[in-house]
């Protein structure tokens, strides 16, 4: 399996040429030159899998050149139940994603599918966890080191710290928006008091940490000279380790190959649906991907309309889903290329734009970049907005109906599933995270704190340890380089 960048003047490569790194030289997104393909009897043959033996699967199609029996031992080494424990009260850890029936009456299924049961009590975890794994795997076998630098606007931060902390050679550099996560999810990132951790908390949104980290990505002489890697979903093995729960989804909420569902994705930066993308273009049945977002509505807009617009940092909303808080979808050019049928050089074209014009227009009207707006259907996709009133009634109507509290992001999810779910087609929301994390609008939904896991009780008390910095990539790049030595 080759791996090609969407930019189209980076030469191919294989699975763990582009594990460490992040973007391609040329600065695009690595996709497979061509998607694996999944055959009805391997689905059939999938189906009593456990998910360390499904992942297996489905990740031996694209890291070809890792042997099996080493992939085997990292998945399994993974995905445990020890590992992913934090199951909510009525779930079995051990399933690692559990599914819950929501609704079913009339013909209309509404599954919640649970992905936070991991060490942060968020979806991230599904893919971090293995991340870390496998980068500490390549590096031994190298007997090199990496400095992770990444941003998050609230749960990849914490995923990658807990996923990376203690890891041999691995040192992690970590942006987030300062003032603008829930105090859960700071006291997280922040407590952890780990050499090899770093957190900055820049002055800014999350799409200045996140411009800061491609374009050091950018510099490629700096990124050789400090050895940089990135463990945000401009990484490829953490898309693909994401697809593995599109498959144990499906699996788990059919009984025939010959059925589909649909998927409800809450999204900001584009990676997660990415990930079912994928897993569609590999020929899991699967009808509809619809994208749920919050007031940063970029890409609901392009959903709806074929216009891909940007949002300065001034009009990019601060909510109580703060990990959907981002203006630009980094993710967002891997869809693009296909949907432009792999043509690198309009890709490069049209992402240029973004840089220089805010963005670009597929809807084919006059004065627009092309119309290619009308492909869209035939991947399956839809999309719907969320804002923080309806995530209230969200949150107060799921606990009424089906007896459980759904965190804000996740509410998201479920507000625009019901708009867009169809009789006979069973519709999976993919959940976010705990809503522990997210205590202060459950307090304001409820009128109550929400459960907690074991060992998070005191969270927030803990000491904290962060600087502070200004979005500034060349104080960055002083303070990455003052802290490695290199």
């Amino acid at each position: 399996m080759q791996y090609a960048s969407t930019r189209g003047h980076a030469a191919a490569q294989n699975f763990s040429e582009i594990l460490l790194g992040g973007l391609a030289p040329d600065g695009g997104l690595y996709l497979p030159t061509s998607y694996p393909q999944v055959s009805g009897a391997e689905l059939d043959a999938w189906r009593g899998l456990s998910y360390a033996g499904l992942a297996f699967e489905v990740l031996k199609k694209f890291a070809t050149d890792i042997p099996a029996d080493d992939l085997k031992a990292i998945v399994e080494k993974t995905y445990t139940a020890d590992v992913y424990r934090n199951a909510r009260q009525g779930e079995d850890a051990a399933q690692i994603t559990p599914l819950r029936v929501l609704e079913d009456k009339d013909g209309r299924k509404l599954i919640l599918q649970a992905l936070s049961n991991g060490p942060t009590l968020a979806f991230k975890d599904m893919a971090m966890q293995l991340l870390g794994n496998l980068f500490e795997y390549a590096l031994a076998k190298k007997q090199a080191e990496l400095n992770i630098f990444g941003a998050t606007s609230g749960d990849t931060g914490s995923a990658a710290e807990y996923a990376m902390r203690g890891k041999k050679g691995i040192r992690v550099f970590m942006l987030s928006p300062h003032k603008k996560m829930s105090a859960f999810q700071a006291a997280q990132m922040f407590s952890l008091q780990d050499p090899n951790i770093f957190n900055i908390a820049v002055e800014g949104v999350f799409d200045d940490c996140q411009d800061m980290v491609k374009a050091v990505s950018n510099d490629l002489a700096y990124k050789e000279r400090q050895k940089i890697g990135t463990v945000n979903s401009i990484n490829w093995a953490r898309v693909v380790a994401q697809v593995v729960y599109y498959f144990r989804g499906y699996l788990s909420a059919t009984s025939s190959n010959a059925q589909k569902v649909s998927f409800t994705v809450p999204s900001g930066n584009f990676g997660n649906i990415c990930a079912g993308h994928i897993a569609r273009m590999m020929g899991l049945p699967i009808d509809k991907l619809v994208v749920a977002t919050n007031e940063n509505d970029v890409l609901d807009e392009f959903f709806r309309t074929g216009v891909y617009r940007v949002r300065k940092s001034a009009e990019t909303w601060h909510t109580t889903s703060p990990s959907m808080d981002i203006s630009k979808a980094s993710n967002f050019e891997r869809f693009i290329y296909d949907l432009l049928d792999g043509d690198a050089d309009r890709v490069k074209a049209l992402f240029g734009k973004v840089e220089t014009a805010g963005g670009f227009d597929l809807s084919g009207q006059p004065g627009s970049d092309g119309d290619e707006f009308k492909k869209v259907a035939r991947f399956g996709f839809q999309s719907g907005k969320s804002v923080h009133a309806d995530r209230l009634n969200t949150i107060r109507q799921v606990e009424k109906n089906y007896g459980i509290t759904i965190d804000t992001h996740t509410a998201d999810g479920i507000k625009v599933a019901l708009e867009h779910i169809e009789t006979g087609v069973p519709m999976i929301v993919l959940e976010t995270a705990l809503p522990a994390k997210f205590n202060e609008t459950i307090r304001e939904a409820l009128g109550r704190d929400a459960e907690r896991p074991a060992g998070f009780e005191n969270i927030e008390a803990l000491p904290q340890r962060f600087e502070v910095m200004t979005a500034d990539v060349d104080k960055m790049k002083a303070f990455i380089a003052a802290n490695t030595g290199l």
